[in-house]
C-alpha cells in the first residue's frame, strides 16, 4: 500500500521536474532554439493552433531561427504572434520563410532572466513539496485507519523525504545548468 503511495508521489514528481525543463526550454538565451517559438499559438483557420503544426523551425546559424511554413498564407499570422508574443523578436519575413536573428544578451537581461529561471525553479520545488505534503496526509491518515502500522509510516515518511530531496536536487541542476547557459557570453 505503501508502495503505491510512493510510487504515486513519484510520478507527479518527475512530471514537475518534466514541466521544468519543457518551461526553460522557452527561456531565450543568447542561442537559438526551437523550443523557443514551437509552442507560441498562432491563430489561423478560425482557431488557435501551435507554430511546430503549421511550419518548420529550423537553425541555420547558431544566433538565428527560420521559420519556413508549409502554407504561405499562414506567414502573416505567424508574424503577427510572434510580435504579439513576450520574445522580444522582430520576424524577417521574405514571403516564403520567417527569419528570427536572435541578438546577445546584455548583463541586465541576463540578470532578469537568471532571476526568472530562480523563481520557476522556486515555483517547481513547492510543486514537489505539495506532492510531499499530500502523500505525508495520507499516510497518517492511513495509519489513522489502522490500514498500516506506525512503523511502516515512518519508514514510507523515510522513503518519500528521500524521493523528495532527489526531485529538488534534479530541479536544482536544471535551473543551474540553464543559468550557466543564460550568463555565457
Amino acid at each position: 500500500m505503501t508502495d503505491d503511495l510512493l510510487l504515486e508521489a513519484e510520478e507527479k514528481m518527475a512530471k514537475a521536474v518534466d514541466a521544468l525543463r519543457h518551461d526553460l526550454l522557452t527561456i531565450r538565451t543568447g542561442r537559438a532554439s526551437p523550443a523557443l517559438v514551437e509552442d507560441l499559438k498562432v491563430e489561423v483557420y478560425e482557431s488557435v493552433m501551435p507554430l511546430n503544426q503549421l511550419a518548420t523551425i529550423a537553425v541555420p546559424e547558431p544566433r538565428l531561427l527560420a521559420i519556413r511554413p508549409w502554407d504561405a498564407s499562414t506567414l502573416s499570422a505567424i508574424e503577427r504572434a510572434i510580435l504579439k508574443s513576450d520574445l522580444g523578436l522582430t520576424p524577417n519575413n521574405d514571403g516564403k520563410i520567417i527569419r528570427l536573428s536572435i541578438p546577445s544578451l546584455n548583463d541586465e537581461r541576463r540578470k532578469d532572466l537568471a532571476r526568472m529561471v530562480n523563481q520557476r525553479v522556486e515555483e517547481s520545488r513547492i510543486a514537489v513539496r505539495n506532492v510531499r505534503r499530500d502523500a505525508m496526509k495520507l499516510l497518517q491518515s492511513l495509519e489513522k485507519d489502522g490500514d498500516i502500522s506506525e512503523d511502516d509510516r515512518y519508514r514510507a515518511q523515510d522513503d518519500l523525504q528521500e524521493l523528495t530531496d532527489e526531485y529538488i536536487g534534479k530541479l536544482d541542476a536544471l535551473g543551474e545548468a540553464k543559468q550557466t547557459e543564460i550568463m555565457e557570453v
